[in-house]
């Protein structure tokens, strides 16, 4: 995912190219070298070398404030475990698509939260089975996406197995919350986004990704 530039949509189809996976993981690491990971847009970049905040989560909340709302999302996309940072695009995901949500995407959220549920091989690959379905530049494609790629194999089931790369699930999870936020009533946006980065940083309060005993699933 390029560094602030790219559109959600456009990170969620280089994802899926890319064949590899991965998830969050900044627990433990520096502030400077999680904002490096995650990729923030240069305005970010600035706002931290201008000593934005000390602690991850400060900054995270320095960055709402300052409306850098993509990279706020993409912070606790990759200080997140895996398996949260899933379930908060899967969350995100099924508020975006409303209480009648097209076929394709309801079996997409169904399927990712099998996965969150009982995260074995057969509902991670039927989660991305489900999830291209749905479209992969949608939320709910983006949460399966993010499942897909927390772990296994990324080959067929026949195939030698290819693990998957290290942070891949952490940019399909930033791309599904973000076009969450934007994908229908853009001008509610910056509501969303202000309550999906407040979630997060309630589940990466809960499982300690900020500090330095946390590790990524």
């Amino acid at each position: 995912m390029t560094a602030g530039s790219s559109s959600p949509a456009a990170d969620a189809r280089a994802t899926a190219a890319a064949g590899g996976g991965g998830g969050g993981g900044g627990g433990g690491s520096s502030l400077a070298a999680l904002c490096a990971t995650a990729e923030i847009s240069e305005e970010g970049r600035a706002l931290l070398r201008n000593g934005g905040a000390g602690q991850p989560g400060d900054f995270v909340r320095v960055l709402l404030a300052r409306e850098c709302y993509e990279d706020a999302v993409r912070l606790i996309a990759h200080a997140l475990p895996r398996r949260e940072a899933v379930w908060w695009a899967w969350v995100c995901a099924r508020r975006a698509a409303g209480e009648n949500p097209p076929p394709p995407v309801a079996a997409s959220l169904a399927a990712t939260e099998r996965w969150i549920a009982h995260p074995d091989d057969a509902n991670r690959r039927a989660a991305m089975e489900a999830a291209e379905q749905a479209e992969l530049a949608t939320p709910a494609g983006c949460a399966g996406l993010a499942a897909f790629f927390s772990g296994g194999s990324v080959a067929p089931p026949e195939a030698p197995a290819t693990p998957p790369g290290e942070h891949v699930t952490a940019r399909a999870v930033a791309g599904g919350v973000v076009l969450a936020a934007v994908a229908t009533e853009p001008q509610k946006a910056a509501e969303k986004y202000t309550a999906f980065v407040q979630q997060g940083l309630d589940v990466a309060a809960r499982v300690g990704a900020w500090g330095a005993g946390a590790a990524p699933a």
